[in-house]
C-alpha cells in the first residue's frame, strides 16, 4: 500500500472521529445560541478557559505518541504495555492539575475582566468540567495507544456513537423537560461529563475483550512508578504540552479579552472560533496519522521512508488547507446564519469568518509540521516560537490593535477583527519557521532517541 493511501485511510478515520467531538462543540454552541444571547456568551467564555486547560494536558497525553509508535515499529510489544502502565502515573498527575485550575478559575476571570453578570453561570460551567477532565484524559492516553498502533478505528467508532448521546443530552439538559429544570450553558457541560463516562467505561472494557491488545499485556499487575521513565516521558510531553498551550490559549484566550467588548461581539466570536476548531481537525487528523507513520519508520530503522511519510503528510495538508479555505470564504454568511437567529450575530460573525479562512491556511500547515518535529525529539524550540509569535504578536498585537491603537491604526474596540488580524499574521510567521525546521531534521542523519 502507498505511504499516502496508509496516512490518508488513518487520517480519515480520525478525522470522522475527531469531528465527531467536535460536533460536541457545535452542538453546545447552537444550543447555547438557541437558548439565549446570554447563556452561548458564558459557553464562550467558559469553554474558551476549559479548551485551554484541557488541550494542554492532552498535549503532554498525545506527545507519548512518537514513543509507542516506535516500539511498534521496533516490534517490542511487552514494552510498550509496560510504558502505558507507566503513562497511567502521569495522567494522573495532570488531571490533578487540570481540575485545580477549573475549580479555581476566579483570578483569570478577573485578570481578563470578564464581565460579573457572566462569571456566576461560568463558573458552574467549569465546575461540571471538571469532573469530566479525567474521563476525557484518560480516554485520550486509549486513543493516543490506538494512533500509535496504526489502529484508530475502535476510538473513531465510540465518538461516533458518543455523539448519538450528547446531542440529545445536551438539548435537554439545557432547555429542561421531563421533570428537569432548565440550565443553560450548565446543562450542556452535564452532557459532556456523562458522555465522557460512558466513553471511558467501553474503553476499559475494549482494552478488556479485544484480542488485538493481548500481545501487549495491559492488564499485568500495575508497577511501582519507574521514575526515569516517568521523567523521560515529561521530557517528551511537558515541552508538547506546554507548546499546545500557547498555541491554543493564544487562540481561546481572544474570547476573554473579547468578553469586554459586549455579548454580540462574544458571542460571535464563538461562532468563529468553532469554526476555526472545526476546520483544524482536518490537519490535525493529517498530524497524527502522519506522525504515527514517521515514527513507525524510524522504529523500524529507515529513516528514507520516514521522511518520505513525513512529505507526504505536508502536501495532503496543505492542498486540503486551499479548499477549505475557499469553501469558508465563499459560504461564510450562510453558515454563520446557521449558527443564530440573531441578525446582529450573523452579520459581526460573516466578517470574521473571511479571517477564519486566512488563519487556517497557516494553521494547517504549522500543525502537520511540529508532529513532525516531535517525531524527531524536536519540542523545546516550537515551544519558543510559539511563545514569542503567537502570545507576543498575535494575542498581544491583536490587544494593542483592539483596545490600545497601533502605529497609524487607532483602536478598534467595535468588533473583536483585531485578533485575528494580528493571529492571522503571527501563525503564518511561525507556520513558515516550523517549514524551514521540519526541513531541516529531514536533511540531517537520523539520531537515536535519548
Amino acid at each position: 500500500m502507498s505511504e499516502l493511501r496508509t496516512i490518508a485511510r488513518h487520517a480519515g478515520t480520525v478525522l470522522v472521529g475527531q469531528l465527531a467531538v467536535m460536533a460536541f462543540g457545535v452542538t453546545d454552541t447552537i444550543v447555547a445560541g438557541r437558548y439565549s444571547e446570554q447563556a452561548l456568551a458564558a459557553l464562550s467564555v467558559g469553554s474558551a478557559i476549559y479548551i485551554s486547560v484541557y488541550v494542554a494536558l492532552m498535549g503532554v497525553v498525545q506527545a507519548l505518541l512518537p514513543a509507542w509508535a516506535e516500539l511498534h515499529g521496533s516490534g517490542r510489544q511487552a514494552a510498550l504495555g509496560r510504558s502505558v502502565r507507566q503513562a497511567l502515573y502521569l495522567c494522573v498527575i495532570t488531571i490533578a492539575v487540570g481540575m485545580a485550575a477549573l475549580l479555581f478559575p476566579g483570578p483569570l476571570l478577573r485578570w481578563t475582566r470578564v464581565p460579573e453578570a457572566l462569571q456566576a453561570e461560568v463558573r458552574q460551567y467549569l465546575a461540571v468540567l471538571a469532573l469530566a477532565l479525567a474521563p476525557s484524559l484518560l480516554f485520550r492516553l486509549y486513543s493516543t495507544l490506538n494512533q500509535a498502533l496504526g489502529k484508530p478505528q475502535l476510538v473513531t467508532w465510540l465518538q461516533i456513537a458518543s455523539l448519538g448521546l450528547k446531542l440529545p443530552l445536551s438539548v435537554w439538559l439545557a432547555f429542561g423537560g421531563w421533570g428537569l429544570a432548565p440550565r443553560g450553558a450548565v446543562g450542556c457541560a452535564l452532557a459532556t461529563l456523562l458522555v465522557n463516562c460512558a466513553m471511558l467505561g467501553l474503553a476499559l472494557w475494549l482494552l478488556r475483550s479485544q484480542d488485538f491488545y493481548r500481545p501487549y499485556r495491559l492488564w499485568q499487575r500495575l508497577e511501582r512508578p519507574d521514575w526515569a521513565q516517568i521523567r523521560a516521558f515529561a521530557r517528551l510531553g511537558l515541552p508538547g504540552g506546554l507548546a499546545i498551550m500557547v498555541e491554543v490559549t493564544s487562540f481561546t484566550l481572544m474570547a476573554l479579552f473579547i468578553a469586554r467588548l459586549g455579548t454580540v461581539a462574544s458571542a460571535s466570536h464563538q461562532i468563529a472560533a468553532n469554526l476555526g476548531a472545526l476546520l483544524y481537525m482536518t490537519p490535525l487528523s493529517l498530524a497524527i496519522a502522519s506522525s504515527a507513520r514517521v515514527s513507525y519508520w524510524l522504529g523500524a530503522g529507515q529513516p528514507r521512508r520516514a521522511r518520505r511519510a513525513a512529505g507526504t503528510g505536508l502536501r495532503a495538508a496543505g492542498a486540503l488547507a486551499l479548499l477549505a479555505a475557499g469553501t469558508l470564504w465563499l459560504l461564510r454568511e450562510g453558515i454563520a446564519a446557521l449558527y443564530t437567529n440573531q441578525p446582529a450575530v450573523a452579520a459581526a460573525a460573516s466578517a470574521l469568518l473571511a479571517w477564519v479562512a486566512l488563519y487556517h491556511l497557516a494553521d494547517a500547515l504549522q500543525a502537520v509540521c511540529v508532529f513532525i518535529l516531535r517525531c524527531y525529539n524536536v519540542t523545546v524550540a516550537p515551544l519558543l516560537v510559539y511563545s514569542l509569535l503567537l502570545w507576543g504578536l498575535g494575542l498581544a498585537g491583536g490587544y494593542a490593535l483592539a483596545y490600545q491603537g497601533l502605529g497609524p491604526w487607532a483602536a478598534a474596540q467595535a468588533s473583536p477583527r483585531a485578533f485575528w488580524l494580528a493571529s492571522t499574521v503571527a501563525l503564518a510567521l511561525v507556520a513558515l519557521i516550523f517549514s524551514a525546521m521540519v526541513w531541516r531534521e529531514l536533511s540531517l542523519p537520523r539520531r537515536k532517541r535519548p
